[in-house]
């Protein structure tokens, strides 16, 4: 780009997931339902973890931070959404922007920590059953999360930041429904280099050292369910772990697919639509996995609502 074209940009304009105006209503009336759904049903997960004595446990303290990193990563990009079809104002501050960024880096990252952790208490708990009490002591445990919250604070942090010394052109449209960091990099007029150094860096780092931690704690957990003499031995012991490895399946599976589909074909519509299956779709589905085949998950709900109706 030419320097005449640099300038102080104080905003942004996002094209949504569609510009035909007959698709509004319906586009806000089903982003609304999901929405809410994922609220409500991970809020009752929390709520179920919390107020039943049987659920205080490392895995289901896992689980109900997963719930509340998944109410903020969905919040940090549908309610801007939402309101930009009502008001249908695709306009978003620079400095909206930005946080926007800081956010969703923030829990997203998050997310796959949580995840990692999660299959570290189910590989202490199908390889090391006798010593799990001493190993995922409540101290190990709420380091694990305040560890994986710090390090992805300050991935979010330092991101953001190295945006923030980017200067754009005039064209600011982002081809997405939300500021996806590398449609904005990609709108710089600056040489955004170091931006996709860092991406990279922390793309292996925050998701493939992780997924790399996942894939090794259930290659440890298939070889001692295959040791198993018994059939129903084999089953409890995956029964116990085949809810995490669908979700890990979900948020890996959909976000790689995004990323990879956006590289190899350039269409940013296709992937601004796609990406709903992990800022949205995964989210929404995660209690549903969690509660359906979880005996004791559905019992404290019951109890929920009973208490609630009496």
């Amino acid at each position: 780009m030419e320097p005449g074209n640099d300038t102080e940009i104080s905003e942004f304009l996002l094209l949504g997931l569609s510009e035909k105006p007959e698709q509004q209503p319906l586009l806000f009336g089903l982003l609304v339902s999901m929405y809410l759904i994922t609220v409500f049903g991970n809020l009752l997960l929390i709520l179920a973890v919390s107020s039943d004595s049987h659920l205080h446990t490392p895995m289901y303290f896992f689980l109900a931070n997963l719930s509340f990193a998944d109410i903020c990563f969905t919040s940090t990009t549908i309610p801007n959404m939402l309101q930009d079809i009502h008001t249908q104002n695709k306009v978003i501050t620079y400095e909206g922007c930005i946080t926007q960024i800081y956010f969703y880096l923030l829990f997203a990252s998050w997310d796959a920590f949580l995840l990692a952790e999660m299959a570290y208490d189910r590989f202490v708990a199908i390889c090391h059953p006798l010593h799990y009490m001493v190993i995922m002591n409540p101290r190990l445990c709420g380091l694990l999360v305040l560890v994986s919250w710090i390090m992805s604070a300050l991935n979010s942090l330092l991101q953001t930041l190295m945006v923030l010394r980017l200067t754009f052109c005039r064209e600011v449209e982002i081809s997405h429904f939300f500021c996806e960091i590398n449609q904005v990099v990609r709108l710089a007029c600056s040489d955004p280099f170091l931006n996709d150094m860092m991406m990279y860096f922390a793309t292996v780092v925050l998701a493939a050292a992780p997924l790399a931690g996942i894939s090794y704690s259930y290659s440890k957990i298939v070889s001692s369910i295959l040791g198993i003499s018994s059939a129903q031995g084999k089953y409890k012991a995956f029964s116990t772990c085949a809810s995490h490895l669908l979700v890990v399946s979900l948020f890996y599976c959909t976000s790689l697919g995004v990323y990879l589909s956006s590289a190899v074909t350039q269409n940013s519509h296709a992937s601004a639509v796609a990406s709903v299956m992990y800022t949205v779709v995964t989210p929404m589905l995660n209690p549903f996995i969690y509660s359906l085949r979880n005996r004791d998950i559905k019992g404290a709900l019951k109890r929920i609502v009973s208490v609630t109706v009496m």
